[in-house]
């Protein structure tokens, strides 16, 4: 016995009975789909309710999505307190391992809380305050 050999056991697989043949084949002339009509035809069109105003159209349409909207994972300040030590790197990787973010979403730092250790900061994208704050302690921004 190989692998090029196996077939499956007789009566396992069951051939598709085909519609639509002639009488002989026991589904000819209207193809088990009954008298003419809407349900006899091959497709009705996605969404289409009867004629009556389908869901779609009837809820209103508010508001605007923009295409070029980033969304952020945030950390603050507090939490860069609270978890790491003086001159300590944070980057992606290390927050990834402090269980400070999660996933691939981009990372924003935010200034809330207050920071007293200096911090080397390898995030490109930082809040106004917080980059105050990190420089203020002393601490280095080192854009990648």
């Amino acid at each position: 016995m190989e692998l090029h050999n196996l077939k499956p056991t007789e009566g396992a697989r069951k051939e598709k009975h085909r519609v639509g043949r002639g009488h002989a084949a026991g589904k000819g002339k209207q193809a088990g789909r009954g008298q003419s009509g809407q349900t006899k035809r091959s497709t009705v069109r996605l969404g289409f309710e009867g004629g009556q105003n389908p869901l779609f159209r009837r809820l209103p349409k508010r508001g605007f999505n923009n295409v070029n909207h980033v969304e952020y994972q945030v950390v603050n300040l507090a939490q860069l307190e609270r978890v790491y030590k003086e001159n300590e790197v944070v980057s992606y990787d290390s927050l990834f391992k402090h269980k400070l973010i999660k996933g691939t979403l981009p990372v924003k730092i935010l200034g809330n809380g207050t920071l007293n250790k200096k911090l080397n900061v390898q995030i490109p994208t930082l809040s106004q305050s917080a980059k105050t704050a990190i420089e203020k302690v002393g601490g280095k921004i080192e854009v990648k």
